[in-house]
């Protein structure tokens, strides 16, 4: 019975000192409340024993002041807001990590009565806004550090020394401004000693294991039987060094180097067309030879191991391939140019300008051969009519007068090529008429030209080539010029042309001009025809075309002296 009185009265005392302790314990918490552990500071500032709520509002009260952080660098100071810093102050993350709100954690009640030490503030960071003005200050105070490098000039390879820069050390610029922004100060950045990623070690290996040997002699590529010398001045624009991985390694540029070879090869690596010529008056094909390709991409790759070769070793051969012309021998065969088909002839007065300007033309457009279902353009053949293109200034037609233009005359050119096509039974794509009539030209049936826009254009519709053939007979103060221009092909067609009756006719009347570059100007007669082209095979007219043409009419244009100023 006493064993049994005395347990009951240790199992009694168990449990009043428990519920004493629990008692306490809820006590301890009760009186804490979620309130901040004594001593707690964030900043500098106190928030011990505060509420998370009030102690939020204080922080956020302190850090609005820590909007704007001043940062000098190299004795130059500069302001940024904490948005462009990228810092953004989390108040209540703090007061969470301070140790704010209830909790039945003893450690929590711990902390609160034992009280805590400075507590850190919570501050989100936006490491790109952050580094962006990092790298702005960095270039506008630091100096960029100079990379090793080698240089390739003349027949050279020279070493450009590497050079140390100033700069700010990224991660301790990072923890310098958080930190300033953090104690609402400002901040002075120092810069510090930058080394260049190739250093003089770098180039002098580089110059050592490339560069030097490659400027030591000649490569030779060999196309099959073709050899080509290349000389180190002549690759050196081709060549370069560039900085990968710490090093610097050789470089080809591919576009430069074809450049350079195809200029080598010239036109011996060109493959040239078949054409049609005359030779002795008789249409005679020059057959089409063919040329020397390569892929450019493989000379390219094998270059820089050739480079560091000496001697005989420096020689690379390069796989040729056989490039055929676009126009081959049998292609020209086959656009059966065998006859005269056309001819047409004109006549001009003498004037010095027109016998330079009418066989410069001619002598452009003389031998131009057209493939089934090309088209001949007189301005993308002879070109613009300048003084470098061998013309001269000369009267034209402008608005319906005469005044002076470089290649006056031309249109002689124009108008006899025009009725060589127009009876060779060529089809018509753009001609214009002159606005007035001149006798010497077949009526209805003639073509002027202005560069760029007025042109010359006919197709070859047939099954056949054409060849171009042109001669001019210069004109004398005594005689007239010739301009003759042929058609060579196989007849096709027949070709007559008709002629309808003037209608629509206006008769000029005449006008005074006092202007200083008046030309005094023949009355010319206005008025409109209609020209027949009748296309006839094995004697039977197959299809016949009209051609509308207007002329205006033209005032006798005197010259008289300006009127004296008043």
């Amino acid at each position: 019975m006493g064993r049994r009185l005395g347990g009951g009265a240790v199992v009694l005392s168990l449990l009043l000192v428990t519920l004493l302790a629990g008692g306490l314990y809820a006590a301890a918490w009760a009186f804490a409340a979620d309130r901040l552990p004594r001593g707690t500071s964030v900043a500098g500032v106190e928030l011990g024993g505060l509420a998370p709520a009030v102690a939020q509002a204080r922080l956020e009260k302190e850090f609005a002041g820590h909007d704007t952080v001043g940062v000098t660098v190299g004795g130059t100071t500069e302001t940024f807001t904490a948005e462009q810093l990228g810092f953004h102050f989390d108040a209540a993350a703090t007061v969470e990590k301070a140790g704010g709100g209830r909790s039945f954690d003893p450690r929590r009640l711990w902390d609160y009565y034992a009280g805590a030490d400075e507590v850190a503030p919570v501050v989100d960071v936006d490491d790109a806004a952050l580094g962006q003005v990092v790298a702005g200050l960095d270039e506008r105070h630091g100096t960029a550090p100079r990379e090793g490098a080698v240089r390739f000039v003349g027949s050279r390879a020279k070493a450009v020394p590497a050079q140390s820069g100033l700069g700010l050390d990224p991660a301790a610029t990072r923890a310098s401004l958080l930190a300033a922004y953090v104690a609402g100060q400002g901040v002075t950045l120092p810069l510090t000693d930058v080394q260049p990623a190739i250093s003089d070690d770098d180039v002098h290996a580089a110059l050592e294991e490339f560069a030097t040997p490659a400027m030591s002699g000649p490569v030779t590529l060999v196309f099959d039987t073709q050899k080509l010398v290349l000389r180190p001045a002549e690759l050196a624009p081709a060549l370069s060094m560039v900085a990968e991985n710490g090093r610097l390694v050789p470089k080809v540029n591919g576009k430069r180097l074809a450049s350079i070879v195809n200029a080598h090869l010239g036109d011996a690596g060109k493959p040239v067309d078949a054409t049609v010529e005359l030779v002795r008056g008789v249409p005679t094909v020059v057959p089409g030879k063919p040329g020397v390709g390569y892929d450019p991409d493989d000379v390219t790759a094998a270059l820089p191991d050739v480079l560091t070769k000496t001697g005989a070793s420096r020689r690379l051969a390069v796989e040729a391939t056989v490039e055929k012309p676009e126009v081959t021998t049998a292609d020209a065969r086959k656009w059966g140019i065998m006859e005269k088909v056309s001819t047409f002839t004109t006549y001009y007065p003498h004037t010095d300008y027109r016998n330079i300007n009418i066989p410069r033309a001619l002598s452009l457009i003389n031998g131009t051969v057209l493939a089934p279902g090309e088209t001949f353009s007189l301005n993308d053949t002879v070109g613009q009519r300048t003084k470098a293109n061998g013309f001269v200034e000369g009267y034209v037609i402008d608005g319906g007068e005469i005044t002076t233009a470089l290649g006056g005359g031309v249109s002689q050119v124009a108008t006899t090529t025009f009725n060589a096509a127009f009876f060779a039974g060529l089809k018509d794509i753009q001609h214009k008429p002159h606005s007035l009539y001149f006798d010497r030209y077949p009526v209805g049936r003639e073509a002027t030209v202005a560069w760029p826009t007025v042109d010359l254009k006919f197709q070859n519709d047939t099954p056949y080539g054409v060849l171009i053939e042109t001669h001019v007979q210069k004109s004398t103060p005594s005689s007239s010029g010739v301009v003759t221009v042929s058609m060579w092909s196989t007849k096709h067609w027949d070709i007559t042309a008709t002629t309808g009756d003037r209608y629509n006719v206006v008769p000029p009347g005449e006008r005074v001009s006092r202007a200083p570059d008046c030309e005094p100007q023949e009355p010319n007669t206005g008025f409109d025809i209609d020209v027949y082209r009748h296309f006839r095979r094995n004697g039977s007219e197959v299809r016949v075309e009209k051609m509308h043409t207007h002329y205006n009419a033209a005032d006798r244009v005197v010259c008289k002296p300006p009127k004296p100023a008043p």
